[in-house]
């Protein structure tokens, strides 16, 4: 995707370091950073510079390359960046793309691209057959951000969005906002607006009323983990919308490469569930009318915060999973037919 007019990843590897667009100072400021170390790359992650299951794991990819070429020990490089997320399974499918090859430098690298450049071809097909599921004028909500930030190049989410915009289908976005670090507000709507493609920033309570308001025609949103089963973990928030979008016949579907599907893991109540800093939920990032940087408590000071990063949706409400190998039912059977095609 471009940015200004110049082509650009979420995540890249550049003069033997890891290079990477800063997600936490979007939309006010656009910058690239660089990790030039394996802890910079497990910061990164876990500061949420780098974000979204796809494009975390091809950070790993290459944080584990680089461990290769600093001469690193492949067990603490490994478990030090698989530490970082432990609710998007598509971290380790990085680390278990590259840690073959650990012995070798050239060779982790290759494997790092390699598997980065098959995320890019993945997320290119769930747009193209997720476009099919698009019709002109068509109104979307989506929550968190799956975009081409959170899965290299297109997204999974708002893959089959551009894919739709790219053919010259009218579509609007209702993004939701996404408490408590606002990926909607701050990472989808930048990302949309890039493209020119018409979108609504609305709080994360206002999107069941749009759907039963009828305002809304379809539902996609992305993954972190599915399960065996087709259960799916997601930013949380994505529960409700899926509980509102099947109580008012609304089709709701989630949008995943394959390497996001776990088959050890037999049902979301296995998916571990990351908890995140409370200051998050009690204090808000922003900038002042000078353009510099503040944070202000929400909350009494003496209160304190629960922060689960991710829900869990339920098989039984999605239906279907847009994937690189086509829509697959959200069960076991069409999990399996779809990890053996």
């Amino acid at each position: 995707m471009k940015v200004n007019g110049t082509q650009y990843r979420a995540v890249w590897w550049a003069d033997g370091a890891v290079g990477y667009i800063d997600q936490r100072l979007l939309p006010h400021r656009f910058e690239t950073a660089s990790a030039g170390t394996t802890q910079e790359v497990a910061d990164a992650i876990t500061g949420m510079g780098v974000r979204g299951a796809p494009t975390i794991g091809v950070m790993a990819a290459y944080g584990l390359a680089l461990a290769s070429l600093l001469g690193e020990d492949l067990e603490s490089a490994y478990r030090l960046l698989d530490s970082t997320r432990p609710t998007a399974v598509n971290l380790q499918a990085g680390l278990d793309a590259v840690a073959p090859h650990f012995g070798s430098p050239d060779a982790a690298l290759e494997a790092a691209r390699s598997h980065d450049e098959a995320e890019v071809a993945a997320a290119q097909r769930i747009g193209e057959f997720g476009r099919e599921l698009i019709k002109d004028g068509a109104r979307i909500s989506t929550h968190c951000n799956a975009g081409w930030l959170a899965a290299q190049d297109w997204g999974t989410a708002l893959s089959p969005i551009y894919k739709a915009a790219e053919a010259g289908l009218s579509v609007h976005v209702y993004v939701g906002e996404t408490r408590p670090r606002l990926q909607g507000t701050r990472l989808t709507a930048w990302e949309l607006g890039q493209n020119g493609i018409a979108h609504e920033v609305v709080a994360d309570g206002a999107t069941a009323s749009l759907i039963r308001r009828g305002l809304v025609d379809l539902v996609i949103t992305g993954a972190d983990r599915i399960a065996a089963n087709g259960d799916a973990a997601n930013k949380i928030g994505t529960y409700p919308l899926a509980l509102a979008a099947h109580a008012n016949g609304v089709p709701f579907y989630v949008a995943a490469p394959l390497t996001t599907i776990d088959a050890n893991v037999a049902t979301g109540d296995d998916i571990p569930i990351e908890q995140r800093p409370e200051d998050e939920v009690l204090y808000a990032d922003g900038l002042t009318e000078r353009g510099e940087s503040a944070r202000v408590r929400l909350a009494p000071e003496s209160s304190s915060a629960l922060n689960p990063a991710f829900d869990i949706t339920p098989a039984e409400l999605i239906t279907g999973l847009i994937t690189d190998a086509g829509i697959v039912e959200a069960s076991p059977e069409g999990i399996r037919r779809a990890l053996s095609s």
